[in-house]
């Protein structure tokens, strides 16, 4: 490698692209592998972990780097595409080291991690050499809230540190939190669903109520239930409420019933209602996949109204692809269900035009016992992104969003294959040499 720089601190690493000699992206990178040895040697860097298109993880042996630099790392080309599995004798740095709570050996106390640089020696091998620290200050408490103080930030040799390889060290959250950045909530996910269990924890418990409810709408049913119920109480309450209804219902379906009784009567009652009617349905029929809290319309609301409520950034595309007009009350579930509105034909329509004189009446509602299959032929018939669930007396109960319906449609692991059901990686349109066999090899 010709000029590689003195030092590369891993947490500015976070989400580099990934390119091949010829200039084509081949991913992006999410961590780096290191091995610790004995008699105080530098830890060994023997890879890193790529994301490749369809958000599979796969293993890039420090081997096939030829540069990290400008912002860039650049490979042989050549990447092994079986998913990355994280061996016993392995550790993570952004997944496991960032914010871990370590001693120096001068005996001057302990401090937290907050970045580590790597370096290329003479035989070409990566190792860690550099740790950035910060003094460990006690949290003090300032009247009825926790006060944090920032200790002295300071670089040492990665000799000098004792308890950067324990697994089980004190470990806090804000660096890992910090390399997100500004990743989407399913990004988030893919990184959290990586992590060991403990981390994944830890790290969870550490985003705000909002994001967290964002993120757990898009882990595996079994991540989500492990991170519920790690919370306190109280905090899982608050975090399902946050959540969509209808994820909100499923994640309480996988919960004890007792457990998840105690849930819904801490919750507030105006939010704990939707649920309760969701979770009477089976998971699989219409009722069960609805979301609660559909765009519901008032039929004398003009164009620019509903214009304004379809901008809301809380919206799903999904959700925000239709309004449906209802007579009083408008919460679910409503009043009487007149029809449906494309946000399409709004936006053909002047804004002081009613919404009640462009309903597309020609469409009809679902019932809340409709099964899967049902509501899968009715949304391709009609072209629909989202559909209207309504009850025998013809009250909107909600709406099904085509991407709760792919949820369902999906193998259930599919968000950890990164694979289309005939078992093919989704690699898209970037060309990844796929290599035979399952070794990690140089």
């Amino acid at each position: 490698m010709s000029g590689p720089p003195a030092r590369v601190y891993v947490a500015r690493l976070a989400g580099l692209a990934v390119f091949d000699p010829q200039g084509d992206q081949v991913g992006r990178l999410r961590d780096v592998v290191v091995v610790f040895r004995a008699n105080r040697q530098p830890p060994l860097v023997i890879g890193l972990v790529v994301e490749v298109p369809g958000r599979r993880r796969v293993f890039l042996p420090m081997t096939r780097v030829t540069s990290i630099d400008g912002g860039q790392v650049i490979t042989t080309g050549v990447l092994n595409m079986r998913r990355f599995e994280q061996r016993q004798s392995e550790t993570l740095v952004l997944g496991e080291l960032l914010d871990r709570r370590v001693g120096l050996r001068d005996g001057s106390g302990d401090v937290v991690v907050e970045d580590v640089a790597i370096s290329q020696i003479r035989t070409r091998d990566w190792q860690v050499q550099k740790v950035f620290v910060r003094r460990f200050v006690e949290p003090r408490r300032l009247g009825g809230r926790i006060g944090r103080r920032r200790g002295e930030a300071f670089v040492v040799e990665a000799d000098q540190v004792d308890g950067l390889s324990i697994e089980s060290g004190p470990q806090g959250a804000a660096g890992l939190l910090a390399s997100f950045g500004s990743l989407k909530a399913a990004d988030i996910a893919d990184l959290l669903h990586d992590l060991s269990p403990k981390r994944r924890v830890e790290v969870a418990a550490a985003l705000d109520d909002e994001k967290l409810a964002d993120v757990l709408e898009e882990l595996p049913e079994d991540d989500q239930v492990e991170i519920l119920t790690k919370l306190e109480n109280e905090r899982a309450a608050d975090v399902l409420e946050a959540m969509q209804p209808d994820d909100a219902a499923d994640l309480l379906h996988e919960l004890p019933a007792e457990t998840a009784e105690h849930l819904l009567q801490l919750m507030e009652p105006e939010e704990a209602e939707p649920l309760r009617r969701l979770m009477r349905y089976d998971e699989d029929t219409a009722g069960g996949l609805m979301t609660t809290d559909p765009v519901v319309l008032a039929p004398e609301s003009t164009i620019a109204e509903a214009l304004a409520v379809v901008r809301r950034a809380e919206l799903s595309p999904a959700s925000a692809s239709s309004a449906y007009v209802c007579r009083p009350p408008l919460e679910t579930p409503t009043g009487r269900y007149l029809g449906m509105v494309h946000i399409q034909r709004m936006l053909r329509e002047p804004p002081h035009a009613s919404i009640g004189g462009i309903i597309d009446k020609d469409i009809d509602a679902l019932g809340p016992l409709s099964t899967l299959d049902q509501v899968t032929r009715f949304m391709a018939t009609y072209n629909l992104v989202s559909a209207p669930i309504i009850d025998d007396d013809g009250h909107l109960l909600g709406a099904v969003t085509v991407d709760d319906v792919l949820d369902h449609i999906l193998p259930a692991d599919w968000r950890e294959t990164g694979e289309h059901r005939d078992g093919q990686p989704m690699t898209g349109v970037i060309q990844v040499q796929q290599q035979a066999g399952g070794t990690r090899g140089a």
